[in-house]
């Protein structure tokens, strides 16, 4: 079991009994006393932290605004999507400190944030991935799609390639692979984007789609990942949280290439760096980190959503760090160009699977 395994069970055994000190005691995160103190109250989204992807993205706008500013940080990260409620109301409710923000990472905590808005009007909440239409709601989304556009057209001009770098190589199949932990309109904006990616690259390559129906599952994520490679897929991209851990393991022991999420996962994941030819970046950091400065300088954007995508540097395509310098310029000159046909609207990217 790993020290956030460990953690985790820890929180959700006492989290009934213990306020939020006893739960930021739970996780390390203390809130501050000093009057010029902002405290910030971290939901995290299912799987928590060390998923080397979404969750730590966040954890990484948080830990920007603690050396930039004076604030303090308490962090709770649920085991099951019936905790969310719980913890955004223990974080509003507490008044030696209060909150005077509260970030709820992740889609799934919309049906408990529209309850607990309503409850706390005057506390101010930050949410990412979905929309809560209330004055008290300041709403982070994201193109996914675009990015993943990106991602699927280097997939696709990779694998109509003849490409060895790092610890892979492609075998000459037009084949590619997408893998989801659960399925769900977001993540569908990931499948959908990819498709359309290789596609735009060429129309004959095969794209092979499946979901693990979790996001922690590495096991499964392998299993899926080999099968994939073992008909034929030379790059595998995965929009599965901790279960895309599996997809690395998968590639490197077939020698193939994986396309990672959320963050730079040749950096985050650096063990599985030579076989991770590149990462769809999604800037749950900067949303953090913008929403908590906001408040900090009195300017709480409550009742917007910001939507992020290629041209805002809410996403955009990275290169692995094994492979910078590497991929032949034939290819990066095609990414450049259609990242800013995307932006310049001349493509329009699909959001929806049934329409690539």
């Amino acid at each position: 079991m790993t020290d956030i395994e460990k953690r985790r069970r820890q929180l959700v055994k006492t989290g009934g009994a213990l306020g939020i000190a006893g739960l930021a005691g739970c996780l390390g995160g203390v809130p501050g006393t000093g009057g010029n103190t902002t405290n910030v109250g971290m939901v995290y989204a299912l799987g928590g932290k060390g998923d080397n992807s979404f969750n730590d993205m966040a954890f990484k706008g948080a830990q920007k605004t603690k050396k930039e500013m004076d604030v303090s940080l308490s962090e709770v990260e649920p085991g099951d999507a019936s905790q969310f409620q719980t913890y955004q109301r223990k974080f509003a409710s507490q008044k030696s400190p209060s909150f005077e923000l509260i970030c709820c990472i992740g889609f799934v905590q919309t049906d408990a944030l529209k309850k607990t808005a309503k409850n706390f009007p005057k506390q101010n909440f930050m949410l990412v991935d979905s929309e809560v239409k209330r004055k008290n709601v300041s709403n982070f989304v994201f193109k996914e799609h675009q990015g993943s556009f990106q991602v699927g057209h280097l997939a696709g001009l990779l694998t109509t390639s003849d490409f060895s770098e790092g610890g892979g190589s492609t075998n000459g199949d037009k084949v590619v692979g997408f893998v989801g932990g659960k399925q769900n309109p977001l993540i569908k904006k990931f499948e959908a984007g990819f498709m359309a990616g290789a596609k735009h690259a060429d129309s004959d390559i095969e794209v092979k789609s499946a979901y693990a129906g979790s996001w922690s599952d590495i096991q499964r994520g392998k299993e899926i990942a080999l099968s994939m490679y073992d008909e034929g897929a030379d790059v595998v991209y995965h929009a599965a949280g901790g279960t895309g851990n599996g997809v690395f393991k998968a590639a490197k022991q077939k020698s193939r290439y994986a396309i990672g999420v959320d963050s730079d996962q040749s950096k985050s994941a650096k063990s599985y760096a030579d076989w991770i030819v590149a990462s769809m970046v999604k800037h749950v950091d900067t949303a953090v980190y913008n929403s908590v400065k906001n408040v900090v300088n009195g300017n709480f954007e409550g009742g917007q959503t910001h939507s992020l995508g290629l041209g805002k540097d809410g996403v955009e395509a990275v290169i692995g760090q094994s492979f910078t310098g590497k991929i032949p310029k034939k290819i990066t000159s095609k990414l450049e160009k259609s990242k800013q046909a995307i932006i310049n609207g001349d493509i329009s990217v699909p959001k929806d699977p049934k329409n690539v």
